[in-house]
């Protein structure tokens, strides 16, 4: 016998993952946020988390650059997921490169009893090294999206977040005025402009 939803009658999916990975200005959490409004539409039950770390625009809200905005869960931790998310059809995680190695085995553990899970996050810090859970997630992923910005230099397809001050901390919230995204060819050349700048630049006694 085939499981329908209660009021649309469409088949209820079995449990998988979706990542949709990108740079910032991408629309990862833009696309994130469609889906899971989709899914409350169709009367599913939905719960939505992001690092408590992440208070750019919200302490609660999970909000996209263009602020679109949808209520979510704040939390520490990866395992916080699983204590939060019981009797829900429908689970989705923002800014998930954020969050603790954990969070690979919290999402597979969800699917296997039937849970979708979203989630969205950076796939590259900005060094263009791969971030956090995110590329153990696409691994175990049923579906990846891969978004991308528009570089600011030349209008190419972006595939990093070139960070605009001096701090090396791997963990910078920012926008507009701390990153761009820039495509392969031109983050080569900037870092090379950079590199030169510095060698100009006397150093401090």
């Amino acid at each position: 016998m085939i499981a329908m939803d209660n009021l649309n009658g469409e088949r209820r999916r079995q449990g998988r993952i979706e990542v949709i990975c990108g740079s910032m200005f991408s629309g990862k959490t833009e696309e994130l946020i469609r889906r899971l409004k989709r899914a409350k539409f169709a009367k599913q039950r939905v719960e939505i988390f992001k690092p408590s770390i992440d208070t750019r625009y919200s302490e609660e809200d999970v909000v996209s650059h263009d602020q679109n905005a949808i209520r979510s869960t704040p939390i520490d931790s990866s395992g916080n997921i699983l204590l939060l998310a019981s009797n829900i059809d429908v689970v989705g995680i923002d800014e998930a490169q954020f969050l603790d190695e954990g969070l690979t085995e919290v999402c597979n553990r969800l699917a296997n009893n039937g849970v979708r899970v979203i989630i969205a996050g950076l796939d590259m810090d900005f060094k263009g090294v791969p971030f956090g859970p995110i590329p153990a997630l696409c691994a175990i992923a049923d579906e990846v999206t891969k978004v991308h910005a528009i570089c600011v230099k030349c209008g190419a397809l972006a595939n990093i977040s070139h960070r605009l001050v001096a701090n090396e901390h791997r963990v910078l919230l920012g926008e507009q005025e701390e990153y761009e995204p820039l495509c392969r060819d031109c983050y080569q050349k900037t870092l090379q402009i950079e590199s030169d700048q510095q060698e100009a630049t006397p150093a401090k006694k």
